[in-house]
């Protein structure tokens, strides 16, 4: 392996030596101070070897280091001259990591000397401890280095990062935050930053476009989630709009609810409030039977038993919607009141063959509802209607970016004490590095 040394007088200079003598996927292997001067090791980054030997080799330090340097790749536009006690610092953790590989390279035997098995075991546990170990500590380094970037960044881009705190605070991930962020082109103010993350919010968010699309056509269609996100009563809000539109004698209700007591009967008085019968059943064959008695209904609308997203009940229930013999729309509900972590879970739990559309719930309770539309638009989920209280049918209603979008940033003002202050910022955007090839992400429309 070529290793070259480079001298210069300030980080900066010596990366930039680097960078013109290697190039840009050049990897650094140490950086010290010596005599005053910052003395900079790196190699080209197509000498950098794979971190793991193979099983019949001895260990050979050099990859290990080239690869445990996380092969920082030397962008001189993102250094912005790390002071020389923080390059001294990571310097150290590095020299660490190679006396570390160098006595994983004493303990593993040579390949012509016979070892007993209890040694050849002991020395191959005590070398994957080392790994461990090395790969423990470039995680470590990884997000420090994470830190001074984005520490460096909101001294240098502080509209990025004024902008960046406002979507936090509005409860979208960190993740997505910082991929737009990102992406945002240069902004003279705030406000022309925030104008740009919203139009580009707006143009991923997909919603009903006419409510024609659903209540016009008709169809079979099941209200999915996991209990207490308000199914029945977002049940009972569609049957009303179906009835005013249609009458009663074009919609029919079937409860699959069999298990949550006075279930039934909840949706039972919606429907003889509505003047529609209430149909309940149990099993796939049920739901065959009471599908092919309503063949002449304009609407069927399902209200499924509340279940745990990570109940196996999930699967037999999606099963069961899938092979009834009719093509049924499964919509799900989303409770606003959720987190974004449990959102995305309850998504890919009940994904399934493929979701029609999904209701947001509970948009009076939410102090935040950016964990909503970020899961909607990562999950490229149809966001059908928006509930906002108890009353039938009043309080639901057709899907409207625009005002979404701008309630998700109006409403971070109830979140203050919980908001991130300039200091935290770098901590929390360091853990995101690993999050930036999401596939999820990928698909964001940025005009």
């Amino acid at each position: 392996m070529n290793v070259k040394k480079f001298s210069a007088s300030s980080t900066r200079e010596a990366l930039r030596m680097v960078r013109d003598a290697l190039g840009a996927d050049a990897v650094i292997l140490s950086n010290r101070n010596v005599n005053g001067s910052v003395e900079i090791l790196a190699l080209a980054g197509d000498d950098m070897s794979s971190l793991a030997p193979a099983a019949d080799q001895r260990v050979n330090p050099e990859p290990a280091l080239a690869a445990f340097a996380t092969a920082r790749r030397v962008d001189h536009g993102r250094d912005n001259g790390r002071d020389h006690d923080q390059a001294a610092g990571l310097s150290e953790a590095l020299g660490t990591a190679r006396d570390n590989v160098q006595r994983a390279q004493q303990l593993q035997p040579a390949p012509q000397l016979a070892m007993p098995a209890a040694a050849t075991a002991a020395g191959s546990q005590e070398m994957s401890a080392m790994m461990n170990e090395i790969r423990s500590m470039r995680t470590m380094l990884e997000s420090q280095l994470a830190e001074l970037t984005w520490t460096s960044q909101a001294k240098r881009e502080p509209v990025k990062s004024s902008v960046l705190r406002e979507m936090l605070a509005a409860g979208f991930s960190a993740s997505l935050a910082r991929f737009l962020i990102e992406k945002m082109p240069e902004a003279s103010s705030q406000e022309s930053g925030m104008k740009w993350i919203k139009s580009i919010l707006e143009r991923n968010l997909s919603t009903l476009v006419n409510e024609n699309e659903m209540i016009e056509r008709g169809g079979v269609f099941a209200l999915v989630g996991p209990t207490g996100v308000g199914k029945t009563t977002t049940t009972a809000k569609l049957a009303a709009r179906c009835v005013m539109r249609h009458g009663p004698g074009k919609l029919a209700l079937i409860t699959t609810d069999g298990y949550r007591i006075g279930g039934y009967e909840q949706l039972r008085i919606y429907g003889k409030i509505l003047g529609v019968m209430v149909h309940s059943v149990k099993d796939q064959a049920d739901l065959k039977i009471a599908l092919d008695e309503l063949k002449g209904k304009h609407t069927v609308l399902i209200d499924t038993v509340g279940v745990s997203q990570r109940d196996r009940m999930v699967a037999e229930q999606v099963a069961m919607l899938s092979g009834a013999g009719t093509e049924v729309k499964r919509m799900l509900c989303l409770s606003a009141t959720s987190t974004g972590e449990t959102l995305n879970e309850v998504v890919r739990a009940y994904q399934g063959d493929g979701l029609t559309g999904c209701i947001m719930t509970k948009l009076d309770e939410a102090a935040t509802i950016g964990n909503v539309l970020d899961v909607v638009i990562r999950q490229k989920l149809n966001l059908y209607y928006v509930a906002n209280g108890q009353r039938v049918p009043e309080d639901l209603h057709v899907a409207n970016q625009q005002y979404l979008v701008d309630r998700a940033f109006k409403l971070k003002r109830e979140t203050a004490p919980f908001q991130l202050q300039d200091a935290e910022l770098p901590l929390v955007m360091a853990n995101t590095a690993r999050n930036m090839n999401d596939a999820s992400l990928r698909g964001v429309n940025l005009g």
